[in-house]
């Protein structure tokens, strides 16, 4: 499948993506990946906040390619488009962020406790790692779309 047939699907919207919309996300991405170092928050807060920044870096994805998801599942689309949008190889990217989602919603509405601090470290780095990627793809792909202080 791709984009045009999750739109045809009606899971996605065409989104106009601006360069100040962006640097707004990056701007959260960035606190985010700062703020799930602090020492004094549980294991579940960081993974919780290191799971929202690697959701945002989807986002940026999503709205740089020209959508947005439609309410329903929208994390879950979100996260699922990563392949289709950086390739098959992200496969399994995809499948661990859903994954996180699952654990992120478990420790956020039903139970404390859920995450161990190598969970919270493993998504940090691997948020980490996307960043540089989604910069590298946006540099390739929408270069007007990168953020000034990220060129």
């Amino acid at each position: 499948m791709s984009l045009v047939d999750w739109q045809n699907n009606g899971w996605l919207r065409p989104h106009q993506s601006s360069s100040k919309e962006i640097d707004g996300l990056f701007s959260i991405i960035d606190r985010d990946l700062l703020d799930s170092t602090t020492v004094d928050l549980s294991n579940d807060w960081k993974f919780g906040i290191a799971y929202n920044a690697a959701l945002k870096l989807c986002t940026v994805l999503l709205h740089a390619s020209g959508y947005r998801p439609e309410k329903n599942l929208q994390h879950f689309r979100t996260i699922a488009s990563l392949p289709l949008i950086l390739g098959p190889t992200k496969s399994d990217d995809s499948i661990y962020l859903e994954t996180c989602r699952v654990k992120r919603n478990t420790v956020e509405y039903d139970l404390a406790g859920v995450a161990s601090e190598s969970e919270a470290t493993e998504l940090l780095g691997f948020a980490c790692e996307l960043r540089t990627e989604v910069l590298i793809w946006l540099g390739n792909t929408y270069p007007s779309l990168v953020p000034y202080g990220l060129k």
